[in-house]
């Protein structure tokens, strides 16, 4: 089993980012999932992946553009979206996955 499949078989939500380092819109990202795991702390794993230093991660998952967000529980997908997300709407949806 892989570490990311170890990652994303935990029994909380966890949201994996995908993004690139010469990526602006990712760059906004960073202080909205800051803020989301400062007022969820361990009801959430939040996870960064790299896509041009882990494309094979990024090809298995089709990721076409950065950022996309996926949120895994159980190691089932059951959110993505690309593009920047304010922290309200992350919030509800991570809350949603919870229980």
């Amino acid at each position: 089993m892989s570490k990311f499949d170890e990652i994303i078989n935990q029994d909380k939500p966890v949201l994996i980012d995908f993004f690139a380092e010469w990526c602006g819109p990712c760059k906004m990202m960073s202080p909205i999932l800051k803020d989301l795991k400062d007022s969820l702390g361990d009801a959430v794993s939040i996870i960064k992946i790299d896509v041009d230093k882990n494309q094979a991660l990024a090809s298995k998952y089709q990721v076409r553009g950065v950022p996309t967000l996926m949120v895994f529980k159980n190691g089932k997908q059951l959110w993505r979206q690309s593009g920047v997300i304010q922290k309200n709407e992350l919030m509800t949806l991570v809350q949603k996955f919870s229980y």
